[in-house]
C-alpha cells in the first residue's frame, strides 16, 4: 500500500483536519507535561471504576462526537444551500452523510445516555457502585476504542460511504472497494459489544443493588426507563453484532451472505439492520422519556402522573419496537400483506407514547412550575416531539409511503424525533444533575439564551424539509438544478444550521462561563428535588452513600423533608469499594489496534493485537484483588467538609 492510499489526500478540508489533529494532540500532550498530571490522569481518570468517573468520561466523548456529528451537519447543509454548489464532491458528501448518522446515534446520543446512566442510576437506587465496577471500565474503554477507530476513518484509508444503514450490495466489496466500510463492520463491532456489556451491568444492578424497602414499583421513573432500555440491549444488540460479523466475512473473506448471486440475499441485511435499528431508537429515546419525567415532576412540584401506566407504557414500547422493523422499507417489495401487519404494528406503537404525553401534561395541570433551564427544554419537547410523532404516523401507512419514502420528508421526521426526543433530553439531564456530579450549577441565564437559540433554530433548520420532501427533493442528494425550485428552503435550513451551531457554543461557553463563576452549592439540593441522589452532599463523594437509606415510599427523600426526617441517621460503618485497575484501559488499546489491523487485512499484526487482548482478559480473570476499605472516621469527615460543617 503507497502512503497516498494509507492516508487521505486531496481535499483542503482533511488537510485541514490533520493539522487540527496534531496540534490539538501537541497541544494536550504538552499541557499534561507541563502540569505534571499525567499520574493524576493515570490515578484518577484512566484507571477508574467509579461509576461517576466513567459517566463523566462517557459524556465528555458524547460532547465531543456532538462537535464530529455537528461540523458533518453543517458541511451538508452548506453544500445543499444553493443550487449547483461546489462545496464537497460526490464522494465526499456520501462519506459525510454517513459519518454524520454513525455519529450522531451511536457515538454522541447513546454515550451521552449511558453517562447520564451511569452517573445518577446507583445514586437512586441507593447504591453504592454498579454490579460489576471493572466490567463497566470495559464497557466504556470498547465503546471509546470503536469510536476512536471509527473516527480515524476520515484521514487515514477513507470514511465509509454507504449512508449509516450501510445497505448491500452497496456497502459490498464490489461496489466499495475501499476500506471504509471495513472501519464501520469494526468500530461497531467493538463498541457494540461494550453497549451490550452495560445492559447486563445496569440490569443487574438495578434488580440486585437497591436500598432496602425499595420494591420495582418504588423506583424512580429514570431508572425503570434505564432497566427497560437495558433489557431491549440485551435482545437488539446481538443481531446487530452478527450482522456486521458477516458483513465483514463478506466484505473480508469471500463469502456471500449479503450478495446478489451465489445464494446471497441482499434483503438480509436491510432486516438484520432494522430488526437492531428501530429498537435502537428506543434505546436512546425510552431513557429520555424518564429524564423528561424526573425533571418535569421536580419542576411542577408534583408527583408524576400515572406511575403505573408510565411504567406499562415503557414496557409496550419495548415489546412493539421490535415488531416494526419492515416499516423502513415498505417500497422494497414485500407485498400487501408483510407491509400491512407492519403498518399496523407501527401506528400502534404510538398509543403509549401517547399516553406518555398525557401523563406529562397531566403532571403540569395545577403544578407549580418552575421555569428553569432544564425544564424549558422538557417543556419544549412536548410539542417538537408531537410533531415527529404525527408524521411517524403518516409514514406509518404503507401506500402514502411509496410518496414520502426516502425524501426529505423522512429526513424531517426523524429529526424531529431524535432531536427533541433525545439532544433536548440529554442536555436536560446535564443541565440538571450538573451540580449533582461538580458542586455547582450552570448560570441559568446563560443557559436559557442558548435554549432559545436552539430551539428557534432547530425549526428553521428541519421544518422547512418537510415541503422540500412534498416537493420530492429525495435524502442524499448532494446538489441539485435551480429549476427544481429547492434553493430557497435550502439555505433558510442553512440559516438554521447556523443558530444551532451559535446556541451549541454558547452552552459550551456557559460550562467554562460557571466552571470561573458560579457559585458553588452547599445543600446537595439545588433544585429541591424528589429523589435519593439529591438527598446527599455535591459533589458525590466516591462512596456515594455514608448509609444506605431505608425506602418505605416513592420519592422517598421528597416526603422525609416535607416531614422534617433524616435518611442517615443510621450509624457509619467502614465502606467497602472497588479498586482501581488500569487492566481495562490495557484492553481497549488492545482492541483498537486488533481492529485497525483487521481493517487493513494485516493479519500478522492483528494476530499480535487478538493474543494482547485473550492475554489480558486472562490477566483480568486470574486477579485476585478483593477492594479496600473506607475507615469510618474518613466517611466522617468526608461528610462533614462536603456538607459545609466544621471538620
Amino acid at each position: 500500500m503507497k502512503w497516498d492510499e494509507f492516508f487521505v489526500t486531496g481535499d483542503p478540508l482533511i488537510y485541514g483536519a490533520m493539522v487540527s489533529i496534531v496540534l490539538v494532540s501537541l497541544a494536550i500532550l504538552v499541557g499534561l507535561t507541563y502540569f505534571k498530571k499525567w499520574g493524576y490522569l493515570w490515578r484518577e481518570w484512566l484507571t477508574t471504576v467509579d461509576h461517576k468517573k466513567i459517566g463523566v468520561m462517557y459524556i465528555l466523548a458524547a460532547l465531543i462526537m456532538l462537535f464530529r456529528g455537528g461540523v458533518d451537519a453543517v458541511m451538508m447543509r452548506a453544500q445543499t444551500s444553493m443550487p449547483d454548489m461546489k462545496f464537497l464532491d460526490g464522494q465526499h458528501y456520501n462519506e459525510i452523510f454517513t459519518t454524520h448518522g454513525v455519529i450522531m446515534i451511536l457515538f454522541m446520543a447513546m454515550p451521552f445516555i449511558f453517562g447520564l446512566m451511569n452517573v445518577i442510576i446507583p445514586l437512586q437506587i441507593g447504591a453504592r457502585d454498579v454490579a460489576f465496577p471493572r466490567l463497566n471500565a470495559i464497557s466504556f474503554w470498547l465503546f471509546f476504542a470503536g469510536a476512536m477507530l471509527f473516527n480515524i476513518s476520515f484521514v487515514i484509508g477513507g470514511s465509509p460511504d454507504a449512508g449509516w444503514s450501510a445497505y448491500f450490495p452497496l456497502a459490498g466489496i464490489e461496489f466499495s472497494p475501499h476500506v471504509g466500510n471495513n472501519y464501520y463492520s469494526l468500530a461497531l463491532q467493538i463498541s457494540g459489544i461494550g453497549t451490550l456489556m452495560t445492559g447486563l451491568n445496569f440490569i443487574v444492578t438495578i434488580m440486585k443493588m437497591r436500598a432496602p424497602g425499595m420494591t420495582l414499583m418504588k423506583m424512580p421513573m429514570f431508572t425503570w426507563s434505564v432497566l427497560i432500555t437495558s433489557v431491549i440491549i440485551i435482545f437488539a444488540f446481538p443481531v446487530l453484532t452478527v450482522a456486521l460479523l458477516l458483513m465483514m466475512f463478506d466484505r473480508q473473506f469471500g463469502t456471500q451472505f449479503f450478495t446478489m448471486q451465489n445464494g446471497g440475499m441482499d434483503m438480509l441485511w436491510a432486516n438484520l439492520f432494522w430488526v437492531w435499528g428501530h429498537p435502537e431508537v428506543y434505546i436512546v429515546v425510552l431513557p429520555a422519556f424518564g429524564i423528561f419525567s424526573e425533571i418535569i415532576s421536580t419542576f411542577a412540584k408534583k408527583n408524576l402522573y400515572g406511575y403505573k401506566s408510565m411504567v406499562i407504557s415503557m414496557l409496550v414500547i419495548s415489546g412493539l419496537s421490535f415488531l416494526v422493523w419492515a416499516h423502513h422499507f415498505y417500497t422494497m417489495g414485500q407485498g400487501a400483506m408483510v407491509n400491512g401487519f407492519f403498518s399496523i404494528t407501527t401506528m400502534a406503537i404510538a398509543v403509549p407514547t401517547g399516553v406518555k404525553i398525557f401523563n406529562w401534561l397531566f403532571t403540569l395541570h395545577k403544578g407549580r412550575i418552575e421555569f428553569t433551564t432544564p425544564m424549558l427544554y422538557s417543556l419544549a419537547f412536548i410539542p417538537i416531539f408531537t410533531i415527529g410523532g404525527v408524521t411517524g404516523v403518516m409514514l406509518a401507512m404503507a401506500s402514502a409511503d411509496y410518496q414520502y419514502h426516502n425524501t426529505m420528508f423522512l429526513v424531517a421526521h426523524f429529526h424531529y424525533v431524535l432531536i427533541p426526543g433525545t439532544v433536548f433530553a440529554v442536555i436536560a439531564g446535564f443541565h440538571y444533575w450538573f451540580p449533582k456530579v461538580f458542586g455547582f450549577r450552570l448560570n441559568e441565564r446563560r443557559g436559557k439564551t442558548a435554549f432559545w437559540f436552539i430551539i428557534i433554530s432547530f425549526n428553521v433548520t428541519f421544518f422547512p424539509l418537510f415541503f422540500l420532501g412534498l416537493q420530492g427533493m429525495t435524502r442524499r442528494m448532494y446538489t441539485y438544478s435551480e429549476e427544481t425550485g429547492f434553493g430557497p428552503l435550502n439555505m433558510l435550513s442553512m440559516v438554521g444550521a447556523i443558530g444551532l451551531t451559535i446556541g451549541f457554543i454558547l452552552l459550551v461557553y456557559n460550562i467554562y462561563w460557571s466552571t470561573r463563576y458560579e457559585p458553588r452549592d452547599t445543600t446537595g439540593d439545588p433544585w429541591d428535588g424528589r429523589s435519593l441522589e439529591w438527598s446527599m452532599p455535591s459533589p458525590v463523594p466516591v462512596y456515594n452513600f455514608a448509609v444506605v437509606p431505608e425506602i418505605t415510599k416513592r420519592d422517598e427523600f421528597w416526603f422525609a423533608k416535607q416531614e422534617g426526617k433524616s435518611l442517615s441517621d443510621k450509624k457509619i460503618e467502614k465502606i467497602h469499594m472497588p479498586s482501581n485497575s488500569g487492566k481495562p484501559f490495557i484492553l481497549g488499546i488492545a482492541f483498537f489496534f486488533l481492529g485497525f489491523f483487521v481493517v487493513f487485512s494485516w493479519w500478522t499484526p492483528a494476530i499480535v493485537a487478538g493474543i494482547a487482548v485473550l492475554l489480558t482478559m486472562a490477566a483480568m480473570s486470574f486477579d485476585r484483588d478483593d477492594g479496600y476499605y473506607i475507615p469510618v472516621e474518613e466517611v466522617v469527615q468526608s461528610e462533614k467538609r462536603l456538607r459545609g460543617e466544621r471538620v
